[in-house]
């Protein structure tokens, strides 16, 4: 005779399935489902191909030859992939995130450029090596690509995830709490007050260098000192909101909310978009926006949507906190494109630029820049030949008064490595951001505890991967191994509950 439990089972079975069936899964389809389908048509075609078009149509003094077929297909590529993030069922932070970048840094706003016959920065170089730059760069999209195939098909060890799964020390972590505020207080201290922080960036500077800690003109000093003042900050915020949302002991607690809050006031003031890098602190509102909503989809989609209005129409006007009320000169323009082709967006012109420098007789470095970005911390005066930023170098050698340039991953990877480096590299940040993107869909957001690093670290490199990808990397390192240095310090893997959060 059969239990009640088989009998449950059995009507459970024969149960008939409502509403419509995925064909490859077998599954009921959701009405998010059916809405992204519902979408998808217009998205991918809006994204690349109304709006490519419609830059296109666009008047200007551009001549349509290589550089603006490549940048259109470019554009036209990037734009599909980005559209193909948003329409995905999974939650792919990291390659949502590289699709975003490339399309408004390397897409949308060169072939604006293209059209309109103007760049933020001086190309110096023949238009060959423009043509080379946007080449390399669209190959380069299509080695990630690869990369990210690869990493998708590789399958899973069983049992891998769970043992190698990090949880956050609950001691260390109030450790870290701590190191924050003291860290925080002291950079606030160090440059002059709370009131320095929201001024303006120029006063931020001003007063790192009034205060002896700017390194021969390199920007790694500063990175440094910003890193300590901030990172810690950031991470015990994101831990602690992850604490919040995930478990329901945490928000009963009046300790934790108040220390959550605390973290949260700390960060209004050394992270807020006044005295940061807009870069920067949309670094803060990705891993925040991801942290506050592990599950949502719609969140994600929205987020990377939204991404495109802002890098398009919000950020080339958000250099207003950038300089003083003296020093700030608003842009006179009734053009959308004109911001595009006037500010920020010189990845593809540095890129051109660094390949110029190389044919111009300096030679490919064969990994001194990748070696000096690793060993930072070094000071010149141990190592005297230490290497500059890339972009502080291409930007002297053009004797360019504004050294603060950006240098992409391309270059990077070109200046080191040339066209196999660009290829190679690419490959293997596919690869590896289709790894992480896919244990964190499988792990992170529904299996683990709430003291799992991973669903805290996956949304913080998301968002930092918008500093790593424009570069230089020299800059970008300084936080990367301040906040590598805290994850190793309060991570664990014990499974002792007195040991993490819960």
């Amino acid at each position: 005779m059969a239990t009640g439990t088989e009998q449950a089972g059995a009507r459970v079975e024969e149960r008939p399935l409502r509403g419509p069936v995925d064909a490859e899964w077998g599954k009921p389809t959701s009405p998010r489902t059916l809405l992204s389908r519902a979408l998808s048509v217009p998205l991918v075609l809006g994204l690349a191909v109304f709006f490519p078009l419609w830059v296109c149509a666009q008047r200007g003094a551009g001549i349509k030859d290589a550089v603006f077929w490549l940048q259109l297909a470019l554009t036209v590529y990037s734009g599909a992939r980005l559209a193909a993030m948003i329409l995905t069922n999974k939650r792919k932070l990291l390659q949502g995130s590289f699709w975003l970048f490339v399309y408004m840094a390397m897409g949308v706003a060169p072939l604006a450029q293209a059209v309109l016959g103007q760049t933020p920065t001086v190309v110096v170089g023949a238009r060959g090596d423009l043509v080379e730059a946007t080449a390399l760069i669209l190959a380069g999209c299509i080695a990630f690509d690869l990369g990210a195939l690869l990493g998708r098909t590789r399958p899973e060890r069983p049992g891998r995830d769970e043992s190698a799964l990090r949880l956050v020390h609950r001691r260390r972590l109030y450790a870290l709490v701590a190191f924050s505020f003291v860290a925080s207080a002291l950079f606030v201290q160090k440059l002059g007050g709370p009131a320095v922080f929201f001024s303006s960036r120029q006063e931020i500077i001003a007063g790192i260098e009034d205060a002896g800690l700017s390194q021969d003109g390199s920007q790694a000093g500063q990175a440094i000192l910003r890193g300590l003042g901030t990172v810690p900050a950031l991470l015990s915020l994101l831990i602690y909101t992850r604490w919040v949302v995930t478990s329901k002991r945490a928000r009963r607690s009046p300790v934790i909310l108040a220390t959550w809050l605390a973290l949260a006031l700390l960060n209004c003031v050394v992270n807020n978009p006044i005295s940061n890098p807009r870069y920067w602190f949309l670094t803060v509102m990705f891993s925040l926006l991801f942290t506050v909503f592990p599950r949502s989809a719609a969140m994600y989609r929205s987020a990377l949507s939204l991404g495109v209005v802002v890098a398009l129409v919000v950020f080339p006007f958000a250099d207003r906190f950038r300089y003083d009320e003296k020093n700030y000169k608003p842009m006179q323009t009734t053009s959308i494109l004109e911001p595009l082709a006037l500010k920020d967006y010189d990845q593809t012109a540095m890129f051109s630029n660094t390949i110029t420098y190389v044919h111009s007789g300096e030679g490919h470095t064969f990994g001194l820049q990748l070696l000096g970005d690793v060993f930072f911390a070094v000071p010149r005066s141990v190592w005297d030949s230490k290497p500059k930023d890339t972009g502080v170098i291409v930007g002297e050698w053009m004797d360019n008064k504004n050294t603060n340039l950006s240098s992409p991953v391309w270059a990077e990877l070109w200046i080191d490595f040339g066209p196999l480096g660009v290829f190679g590299g690419l490959l293997g940040v596919g690869f590896l951001a289709a790894r992480v993107d896919r244990r964190y869909a499988s792990r992170a957001v529904r299996r683990t505890p709430s003291g799992a690093l991973v669903s805290v670290l996956v949304p913080l490199v998301a968002g930092y991967s918008f500093i790593l990808l424009r570069g230089p990397l020299l800059q970008a390192t300084g936080r990367v191994a301040i906040a590598a240095v805290c994850v190793a310090v309060i991570s664990t893997r014990s499974r002792d509950g007195r040991a993490w959060m819960k």
